[in-house]
């Protein structure tokens, strides 16, 4: 039976699968009191580098009252505090075929059995690297790992990874968590782009944070995509892999692009990997709620609208990895991996 509850600032709402209860279990199991919880939960989020929640007791009792339902801040600590995915700790039920049980080793355990972990986290986020490019990216990524904490220098050709997906799908999160492995730079499309891309658009008579109208779309987003590609040249002609956070909802759709793209980087010596973050509608919201970044405004004021655009199946016209975070679950696990793996230099 569905528990009640609400997102937090949001109107009571049904949680399909939510147990409440399961919290107060967890910590009362953990020896802990509310207020201790409460400390603890801020030092393993900061720790971890996740957003740091207040986490108040009265915030805590309210989770565990299901009178509120913890957002994505909260459940991202709560799992790295108790050690548990999210269906373990009832904040939802299992996705069909999701492993729940994390069983990661401790944050002391050696090298060998780290390495482990990383590849196991790596298999089960991923729910098509069967084929021949899921396997040479998972291979590439195991590589540049183990050679950074042998402390030696990865030869080969650089690789250009292309993380693509809807907004608040989780491409930032995975995008870090790669470059956490392997010590690969991130160029993330916003933070790279926004300031030109802002005064552009007020230039051009439009709104600072406009990402829907036409002139966005024309004017404006190939000049965005261009720099960033541009920025990605630059590393991989010094022999840097690379990895790219950006939508690329158009272009890894377009084969001709991807062709284009491909012949460019081999004449460099470049491999390109593309991974595709899935995700479900729900979770997309949350994300980008919770990101309170102006240029979501009018997809969250309009968010049918939004949401009638977006295609759910959609996959990229070219070889590529999916990464399954529907629901988050692909972040969680690797805020456990990371936590095991202890600071990743």
């Amino acid at each position: 039976m569905a528990e009640r509850g609400r997102a937090d600032g949001d109107v009571a709402r049904a949680r399909t699968g939510w147990r409440p209860e399961k919290l107060r279990e967890q910590r009362e199991a953990h020896g802990l009191t509310l207020e201790s919880a409460g400390e603890t939960l801020r030092a393993v989020a900061e720790a971890a580098g996740v957003t740091v929640p207040a986490a108040n007791f009265q915030t805590l009792w309210q989770h565990e009252q299901g009178e509120v339902y913890p957002g994505p801040h909260y459940r991202r600590a709560y799992c790295l505090l108790y050690a548990m995915s999210e269906p373990e700790l009832g904040f939802r039920n299992a996705l069909p075929g999701e492993q729940t049980p994390m069983d990661f080793l401790p944050i002391r355990s050696g090298n060998g059995d780290r390495s482990k972990a990383v590849e196991d986290v790596l298999s089960r986020i991923a729910f098509n690297d069967v084929d021949a490019n899921g396997r040479e990216l998972r291979e590439r990524i195991l590589r540049a790992w183990s050679h950074r904490q042998a402390g030696g220098d990865l030869t080969g050709s650089p690789l250009l990874v292309i993380i693509g997906g809807y907004a608040g799908s989780g491409k930032s999160e995975f995008g870090r968590f790669l470059s956490q492995l392997t010590g690969w730079p991130v160029l993330d499309k916003d933070p790279v782009t926004r300031p030109l891309v802002e005064q552009l658009l007020i230039a051009l008579g439009s709104d600072a944070h406009d990402r829907h109208t036409d002139l966005y779309w024309t004017k404006v987003r190939p000049l965005e995509y261009r720099c960033l590609l541009e920025a990605a040249y630059a590393n991989l002609d010094c022999g840097i892999s690379t990895v790219l956070t950006a939508p690329f909802i158009a272009e890894l759709t377009d084969p001709g692009w991807m062709r284009r793209m491909a012949n460019r980087f081999e004449a460099r010596g470049v491999k390109v990997s593309v991974v595709w973050i899935d995700c479900d509608l729900e979770t997309m919201r949350e994300y980008i709620g919770f990101r309170s970044a102006a240029r979501d405004s009018w997809k969250l004021q309009n968010w049918e609208d939004y949401a009638a655009t977006v295609d759910i199946g959609l996959r990229p016209a070219v070889p590529h990895l999916v990464v399954d975070n529907r629901m988050g679950s692909a972040v969680s696990l690797t805020d456990q991996v990371q936590r095991m793996l202890g600071a990743v230099s």
